[in-house]
């Protein structure tokens, strides 16, 4: 047996940035946070959206942002520190004034997804998981954006984004370099990162019926079914199975 050291592969590159405590953070958000524990039987099932929250002051996890929410909620740091760097919709840096995702899961990917990411990474200069030296944009490879009839897909600020070209791509990143409104494909018009974020620690921005909410290719087959007059089977209401069904 040789004789060598154990030497970790583990790379804690993505982990939250402790060396610094800078934080917007304010009494006022603090207030907020105790309001969304406030919404739940048990106060750490507000936690994501306590996350999403920080990151809508902060744009990103901050290290102090941790520390408050773990207060706020009767947790140790380590604990909140295991959920933040579990979920990719928490940044452990500072993204971008747009985030941009592109999807290469499966179909995106066969329909062109990695061909666009690519053209996304020469367009704004920058890799994935970067963000652009101005501040304006990051981009993330997304697994699965769940609309694979709209391949392939790309978001702005977890915007959807359907049936993307580069050429669409380049238009897209135009209007929001020039600060140009930009309507979702599916959705409400395109808001900045941590406007987005606000949204999702649960503060409506009175947008939700703003934009479609569903496209063509998902209601096709509702079109089919109202065309020739079908339904769906009568529920028994018994809950048991039937005598075809024994």
């Amino acid at each position: 047996m040789s004789g060598h050291e154990f030497v970790s592969s583990y790379d804690d590159a993505s982990g939250i940035d402790t060396s610094t405590e800078q934080t917007r953070i304010g009494e006022h958000t603090i207030e907020e946070m105790r309001g969304l524990a406030a919404r739940y039987p048990d106060r750490r099932s507000a936690l994501l959206p306590m996350l999403h929250l920080v990151q809508s002051v902060d744009g990103y996890l901050s290290n102090a942002g941790i520390k408050i929410c773990a207060e706020v909620l009767g947790l140790t740091t380590a604990q909140v520190n295991g959920v933040a760097t579990f979920y990719s919709m928490y940044k452990r840096r500072p993204p971008g004034r747009h985030h941009i995702g592109v999807c290469t899961t499966s179909v995106c990917a066969v329909l062109g997804g990695d061909i666009l990411l690519e053209h996304m990474e020469q367009r704004l200069g920058i890799h994935e998981g970067e963000t652009s030296p101005d501040g304006q944009f990051s981009l993330e490879r997304i697994e699965c954006n769940a609309a694979c009839d709209f391949a392939p897909i790309m978001m702005v600020n977890w915007e959807f984004m359907d049936n993307m070209t580069p050429e669409k791509a380049d238009e897209l990143i135009d209007r929001l370099a020039a600060g140009k409104p930009v309507q979702s494909t599916r959705g409400a018009t395109v808001v900045d990162w941590k406007q987005a974020e606000r949204v999702l620690a649960g503060f409506d921005d009175g947008r939700a019926d703003e934009g479609p909410s569903a496209g063509d290719a998902s209601l096709r087959g509702l079109e089919i079914a109202r065309r020739n007059d079908w339904h769906a089977p009568d529920d028994p209401g018994s809950g048991s199975l039937g005598e075809e069904q024994k």
